[in-house]
């Protein structure tokens, strides 16, 4: 089959949707399928004639590249190991558990000459494409990202699994990291925080508030920035772009032209054409490290209020 050969490591519910994305791609044939549960990696290599396997470093040797998806705890030891073979690595986001293992990648991928591609996925949303073009001095965000309750990914606190999308994205927009931070979080169907309350200010003045929680009982994906002489209204789920301007004292309403496209089909091509140019990729091992600088100074603050909080249950709710 022609294309570069890929493979999958994780062959969960995300897991599954790249395997889908590289079997329907020209550019690529899925070759493995890797799983620590057999059954699981058997079902999802038999989708697209794939090879399913039980152990990461059977891929050595065998393919271009591979789609680390697996837990987040693993994500240093998979990665790291295949970039020291040469693999070319899509790792999902959280690109690893803490700063130490992030360098620890970013070293590999430099010293191997690998390509480190980090998930980010809302960064090849087409709407958001969109508002990074007409961005231009952003002063306020307020931004929400709401889920019903799921088992997946909770080995790690919801703001390094939703919120870390939007922090990501802010970033890139501001093209600035925080100067303050101010956060607050709950434990309330894991041991890990479930919902959080965000606010981040730069240098500039600009601002950020950002809720993010994954107890809600709707599943809502939307942000809304401010900037000279306009506002920006943008769905995630919707792919949608409402542009409002003020440029002579009247409000002019807008419906940005945005072509539909499932982000992970995007992301895919991005990864594809790094790993034949040797381009850098928008998602680089880098900017992941400023965006989980940022979420860990985030998880930070949210300890501190967490403490308050402690007391509080500790004390019966009681002053």
């Amino acid at each position: 089959m022609p294309g570069l050969r890929l493979a999958v490591v994780g062959a969960g519910q995300f897991g599954k949707n790249h395997c889908r994305v590289i079997h329907e791609s020209p550019r690529a044939q899925l070759l493995a399928v890797v799983d620590i549960v057999q059954e699981r990696a058997v079902e999802a290599a038999a989708a697209s004639g794939a090879m399913p396997f039980t152990d990461y470093r059977d891929l050595i040797g065998l393919v271009d590249a591979a789609i680390v998806a697996a837990p987040t705890s693993v994500h240093e030891e998979i990665s790291a190991s295949l970039m020291e073979n040469r693999i070319d690595v899509l790792v999902e986001k959280p690109v690893a558990p803490d700063l130490t293992a992030t360098d620890r990648l970013i070293e590999i991928a430099s010293r191997t000459g690998c390509i480190l591609q980090v998930g980010h996925l809302e960064r090849f949303n087409p709407a958001v494409i969109e508002l990074e073009r007409r961005a231009t001095l952003p002063l306020f965000f307020e931004i929400h990202r709401m889920n019903l309750f799921s088992p997946r990914s909770l080995d790690v606190d919801v703001v390094l699994d939703l919120m870390i999308h939007d922090v990501d994205i802010v970033l890139a927009l501001t093209r600035a990291e925080p100067a303050e931070i101010r956060a607050a979080g709950v434990s309330i169907l894991s041991p890990k925080v479930d919902i959080a309350n965000v606010r981040l200010q730069f240098a500039n003045g600009c601002v950020a508030n950002l809720t993010a929680s994954r107890i809600s009982t709707e599943r809502i994906r939307k942000l809304r920035l401010f900037q000279p002489q306009q506002y920006l209204s943008l769905d995630y789920t919707r792919q949608e772009l409402a542009v409002f301007s003020v440029p002579s004292g009247q409000i002019h309403f807008e419906q940005a032209p945005v072509e539909k496209v499932e982000p992970l089909k995007l992301q895919l091509e991005a990864f594809l054409d790094s790993i034949e140019t040797r381009k850098t990729p928008k998602c680089s091992g880098q900017s992941a490290r400023l965006t989980m600088r940022a979420a860990l100074a985030i998880l930070d603050k949210i300890k501190a209020h967490a403490h308050v909080v402690s007391q509080t249950l500790e004390a019966g709710g009681k002053q």
